[in-house]
C-alpha cells in the first residue's frame, strides 16, 4: 500500500552474501531495555538501484499520470519502471526475486503498469544493484473470473495491487493482493495456476465481487505482508488495514493451508503502536515468531517510526495480540564505517519500507518501496532510489534453521 502524501505534504516531509558482501559489524552496542533486550542495530551493507531504471525494451508507462513533472521526472515514461519493491524472496545464490506493486498507487492510474517480478543482485562492495531479468504476471488460462484490463491477459496495476510474495517448496509463487484481498498462485514464469482465492468475509472497495455491498476494509488495505511457515505447509497473510468492527489499529493475520488450498480457523491480531501506522512486510522466524515491519506514513526528516518487530503468536502477556519486541529501529542505525554516507547514524527514512529478509541469524536485508516517481524521502525534490541495506542485530534471533533454506 502506497498511501501517497499530497504534494504539500511531500514538500513538508522531504527534508557466501552477508559474509562476502556485507562487512562485519562493529562490536555490539550495549543492550537497551527500551528496545526489549535488543540494542542498537548496525548498518553493514548499502546498495542502490537508480530511480529511473526501466525494463529493457518494455512498453511505455505512466500515461494516466498527466504530463506535469513529479520530483523532477516527467511522465509518461519511456518504459516500465523497475520500482515499487513490495515483496522479496531469497534465492540463496546471491540473487533475490522482488515484487513490484500495482504501479502508481491506484487502479485508475496504473492500467499501463505491467505487474512483474524482478530478479536482482546487490553488490555491497560497489554499492549497486543489478537487475538480471524477471517475469511478468499473466493469466493465459483465463482463471481470473472477472474482466481484466488487457485482452492478452497480462496483469496490470488496474487488476491487482500485489504487495507480498513467497516461494512454495515446489518453486511456484504465492502473491498477496490488496484489491480483493486475494491470494494469487503463479508458476515460475508468472502464469496463474489457480483462480484468485478470496478472503472469506472481508472485502475492500476495489473488490470486483462487491456487487454494491458495503466494503469492510479500507482502499488497498489488503495483504501487505505474507509469510510462509518454516515447514512450507502454510501461508500467513497479514492485512494492512483494520476490518470494520475490529478495534482501531488492530490487523488480522490469517492462516492458509497450502495442501487444502483453504483458510483454516486460526487467526491472530497484530496491534499497531498507533492506528495511523501501517505494516510493510512479514517473514517467519520459526513456528511462533515473525518479523514485521511497522511504519508511519511520513518520509525524510518528518519520519518518526520505521521499525522491525519480532512478533510472537503465543501472546504471553495475555492482551489478545501478538507480543512485540523491537529488534531494529531503521531511523537509528549505527553506522561506524560510514556506509550510508551520512555520519555515524544512518536513517532509512522512506515513506514505505516493504521488504525484510533474514540473511543469517543476526543479519536482515531491508528494501524500500520507492513509489516512483512520488516519494522523495532521501533527497527532497528527487525521486527515491530502490535501496537495499543489510542490518546486523545485537544478538541472534534463534531462528528455525529451515528459514535459511
Amino acid at each position: 500500500m502506497r498511501g501517497f502524501l499530497s504534494s504539500a505534504a511531500l514538500l513538508t516531509c522531504a527534508g557466501a552474501l552477508v559474509a562476502g558482501l556485507a562487512a562485519p559489524a562493529a562490536a555490539d552496542p550495549a543492550a537497551d531495555p527500551d528496545r526489549g533486550g535488543y540494542g542498537r542495530a548496525t548498518l553493514t551493507g548499502f546498495a542502490a538501484l537508480p530511480a529511473e531504471t526501466y525494463v529493457p525494451d518494455s512498453e511505455p508507462s505512466g500515461a494516466h499520470l498527466g504530463t506535469n513533472p513529479v520530483n523532477g521526472v516527467t511522465p509518461p515514461f519511456p518504459g516500465q519502471p523497475v520500482q515499487g519493491f513490495s515483496g522479496i524472496v531469497r534465492r540463496h545464490d546471491g540473487t533475490f526475486d522482488v515484487l513490484s506493486d500495482n504501479g502508481y498507487g491506484a487502479k485508475g492510474n496504473s492500467a499501463d503498469f505491467l505487474l512483474r517480478v524482478h530478479r536482482i543482485k546487490p553488490d555491497f562492495g560497489k554499492r549497486t544493484v543489478a537487475v538480471l531479468g524477471g517475469f511478468g504476471l499473466s493469466d493465459p488460462r483465463g482463471l481470473v473470473p472477472f474482466p481484466l484490463t488487457r485482452a492478452d491477459r497480462t496483469l496490470t496495476g488496474a487488476d491487482f495491487d500485489v504487495e507480498s510474495i513467497v516461494r512454495a517448496q515446489d518453486g511456484t509463487y504465492w502473491i498477496g493482493d490488496e484489491f480483493g484481498p486475494f491470494l494469487l498462485h503463479a508458476d515460475r514464469e508468472g502464469r496463474l495456476l489457480d483462480a484468485p482465492v478470496e478472503l472469506p468475509g472481508v472485502r475492500a472497495p476495489e473488490n470486483p465481487n462487491l456487487a454494491g455491498a458495503t466494503p469492510n476494509l479500507g482502499r488497498s488495505k489488503g495483504f501487505e505482508g505474507m509469510a510462509r511457515s518454516v515447514d512450507g505447509r502454510r501461508l500467513y497473510p497479514l492485512l494492512e488495514g483494520t476490518v470494520t468492527g475490529d478495534p482501531a489499529g488492530t490487523l488480522r493475520m490469517y492462516e492458509f493451508d497450502l495442501r487444502k488450498r483453504a483458510y483454516t480457523e486460526r487467526r491472530w491480531t497484530y496491534r499497531l503502536d498507533d492506528p495511523a501506522h501501517a505494516i510493510g512486510d512479514a517473514i517467519a522466524v520459526d513456528r511462533h515468531r515473525f518479523l514485521v515491519i511497522e511504519r508511519d506514513n511520513l518520509q525524510g526528516d518528518a519520519a518518526r517510526v520505521k521499525r522491525i518487530y519480532l512478533a510472537d503468536t503465543r501472546d504471553r502477556d495475555g492482551d489478545g495480540a501478538l507480543d512485540k519486541t523491537l529488534v531494529a529501529d531503521l531511523l537509528d542505525l549505527a553506522d561506524p564505517r560510514g556506509l550510508g554516507g551520512s555520519g555515524a547514524t544512518f536513517r532509512f527514512p522512506f515513506q514505505t519500507i516493504e521488504d525484510v529478509v533474514i540473511l543469517d541469524d543476526r543479519t536482515l536485508g531491508v528494501l524500500d518501496d520507492n513509489n516512483f516517481p512520488f516519494s522523495s524521502g532521501r533527497t527532497p525534490g528527487r525521486p527515491d532510489d530502490n535501496e537495499f541495506i543489510t542490518v546486523r542485530l545485537t544478538r541472534g534471533l534463534k531462528a528455525d534453521p529451515r528459514v535459511y533454506r
